[in-house]
């Protein structure tokens, strides 16, 4: 494909978003109470093979001179993925064991990642539509991690978090799957949205407009 001819690597995009929806629908079934914390090893294991993923997305992201898409996979695939990986084993641990816990360190860290993460959002206007909007909720989950970590008004921010998670979750899946159905068949075959700002972009590298 003209794709393939253009870059050294085949684009890892649908890899990395599928990563990301994987462990949305994970967390939409924690935060809705469809399973329960002691679940949390599993949940740790699904995040670890989300983290190999999307290191690999970002490494490609970053060969590709791809400044948004390799600096959102690589802060996802450390902080989102791996981080959570371990934050959610330390919890389940100490929960067993009856030691103290403190969330609202973690409130305190959150809160620049969801900072970082909005600043960042601005660079995904130039990207599919479809993407732009996945950015959102992924930040109003970030939003309530941090809620709920505060202690503010729990029922509400974990049921925002779990529909959040939900709504991001089919987001990424078919926009993973529309990237690289688009990409294969080198025309639009699933919708993706056209940019909010700036000119359309290649369907197949769509995520990695912002460049520089």
């Amino acid at each position: 494909m003209a794709d393939s001819q253009q870059h050294l690597f085949a684009t890892p995009l649908p890899a990395g978003l599928g990563a990301l929806g994987i462990a949305c629908f994970g967390l939409f079934a924690l935060f809705s109470g469809r399973t329960t914390h002691e679940a949390g090893p599993i949940l740790v294991a699904w995040f670890i093979g989300g983290f190999v993923v999307q290191l690999v997305t970002a490494c490609i992201e970053f060969r590709e001179k791809s400044v948004a898409g390799g600096n959102v996979f690589l802060v996802f695939a450390c902080f989102f993925m791996l981080t959570g990986a371990i934050s959610l084993t330390s919890k389940y641990f100490l929960g067993a064991f009856k030691m103290p816990l403190d969330l609202s360190v973690e409130a305190w860290l959150w809160l620049p990642a969801g900072l970082w993460l909005a600043i960042m959002l601005p660079c995904f206007l130039k990207g599919p539509s479809v993407l732009f909007f996945l950015g959102v909720f992924v930040e109003l989950i970030v939003i309530c991690l941090i809620a709920l970590d505060f202690h503010y008004a729990a029922p509400f921010f974990a049921n925002l978090a779990a529909w959040s998670s939900l709504i991001s979750g089919i987001l990424a899946i078919y926009l993973s799957g529309a990237l690289a159905m688009n990409a294969v068949f080198g025309k639009t075959v699933l919708f993706v949205g056209s940019p909010l700002v700036g000119a359309e972009a290649a369907p197949a590298r769509a995520v990695g407009a912002a460049r520089g």
